[in-house]
């Protein structure tokens, strides 16, 4: 009889769920489905940060070659700015604030692209079906859980079926089907009154600032920065606004990125806003597209795991759009969890592993957002000085400033001695992937 092989269910084609293909492949399960809803893998969205810790981990699959080929920039410098102009810190990023391995300003649609290309050189075509959408789960205890999904052929004709996997991970996002089904009656995704602009911009090189900037109050906020290399002398330029939104939208719009705007809508909030030279109402005028959607996160959860079934990305966490760490996390939960099932024999035990690993960091990173993260320096400025400065030491001492920026770090282990220590999810995996790959599963 031919040994078992595990296989293993991902409900969804985003980032966590295609690197969570390729980490699991790395380990050494080749029975790897991904299940996207999209009919078409069309990536959306403005741009990204990939922190350190998370490149580390994409190096670690053999992608950070291909990143960087591409439309991917390393961040060099972060500046805070008062609404006013004035500089409330600067602070070096990736490489020059010691790290091993770079910060990447990217696209999002770069990023995905790299990802999905990578899963079919090394798992196949038929690895990803798209088209498909989760209706039902059942986890089933220690058995294999029950996925049910429907799909839809070119003509539109609906058909339904059903998978009984080893072991399936939900990676389909803040309306993640699978943590519906593990959370009955959860709900929308709570609000926090904000609405958040998001759009890309190509802008001539001698126009965009060099260096990522967060700027505003406690009421307004932007955030932009370059996200590739010169070319014909421009740059692409990722930018995100935030401030608290006119009247209250419908359930259906929480958690949808996609909502396209006209930058005239918002505009006007952001007349006078300069800093260094750099014009926010420059850079949206120069955006080709602008999409809008509320602030929204998930509550932390008790747990993650039911059996074989976990969440994995935006599933699991879903945090407000502060610190860098959405995608991040996402791409370290990948990790994390093909490390755990190839180094436990049972399923059950390896995503209570996981779990067991991530869960505490990423609620921290999740609470923390909320506060706003190592972005409450522009609050603090704001309520301690609402009219600007001509001395920030005056306003938030250096040793204030420095204790925020390593309370961030230290809740999500993202400081430079802790990720030079390398990936704790890396080889030897012999032994327990051998066993995971010929061993029926209970």
């Amino acid at each position: 009889m031919a040994p078992h092989t595990p296989h293993v269910v991902i409900a969804g084609g985003g980032i966590a769920g295609l690197t969570a293909a390729l980490a699991l492949h790395a380990v050494g399960f080749h029975r790897i489905t991904v299940v996207e809803a999209a009919r078409r893998a069309r990536p959306v969205g403005a741009g990204l940060n990939l922190m350190p810790g998370a490149v580390r981990e994409l190096d670690a699959l053999g992608l950070l070659p291909a990143l960087e080929a591409g439309a991917a920039l390393r961040t060099r410098e972060l500046r805070y700015y008062h609404r006013s102009g004035g500089l409330i810190s600067r602070e070096p990023r990736g490489l020059g604030a010691g790290y091993r391995w770079p910060q990447l300003s990217v696209h999002r649609a770069h990023l995905q692209r790299v990802l999905g290309e990578a899963v079919r050189d090394r798992l196949g075509d038929a690895a990803v079906l798209t088209g498909v959408r989760v209706t039902g789960v059942e986890a089933r205890g220690a058995g294999r859980p029950l996925l049910r999904i429907e799909h839809r052929d070119v003509a539109g004709r609906a058909g339904r079926a059903s998978l009984e996997p080893d072991v399936l991970v939900g990676a389909d996002g803040i309306r993640s089907a699978v943590r519906a089904a593990l959370n009955p009656g959860e709900g929308h995704p709570p609000w926090n009154g904000m609405l958040v602009w998001r759009g890309v911009s190509r802008m001539p090189q001698t126009a965009a600032a060099r260096f990522m900037l967060i700027a505003g109050d406690d009421r307004q906020k932007a955030v932009v920065y370059p996200m590739s290399r010169p070319v014909d002398g421009h740059v692409l330029v990722n930018w995100a606004l935030a401030r608290p939104a006119d009247g209250v939208p419908d359930g259906q719009f929480l958690g949808d990125w996609n909502r396209p705007v006209g930058v005239d809508t918002f505009l006007r909030h952001y007349e006078g806003w300069e800093f260094d030279g750099l014009r926010v109402t420059d850079v949206l005028r120069a955006a080709e597209t602008a999409h809008e959607y509320p602030m929204v996160d998930r509550e932390p959860l008790a747990r993650w795991s039911h059996g074989r079934t976990t969440l994995i990305g935006d599933a699991a966490h879903a945090m407000y759009p502060v610190g860098s760490n959405g995608a991040s996390q996402s791409v370290i939960d990948a990790r994390a969890l093909a490390h755990a099932l190839a180094t436990h024999r049972e399923p059950a035990v390896a995503l209570r592993a996981y779990e067991a690993g991530r869960r505490p960091v990423t609620t921290a990173l999740q609470r923390a957002n909320r506060r706003q993260g190592p972005e409450v320096v522009i609050d603090l400025a704001h309520r301690r000085a609402p009219h600007g400065f001509h001395d920030i030491r005056q306003v938030i001492p250096a040793e204030e400033l420095a204790a925020i920026a390593g309370r961030y770090a230290a809740t999500g282990a993202l400081d430079p001695a802790t990720v030079n220590l390398g990936s704790p999810y890396g080889p030897p995996y012999l032994p327990a992937c051998a066993v995971a790959r010929s061993t029926p599963v209970a």
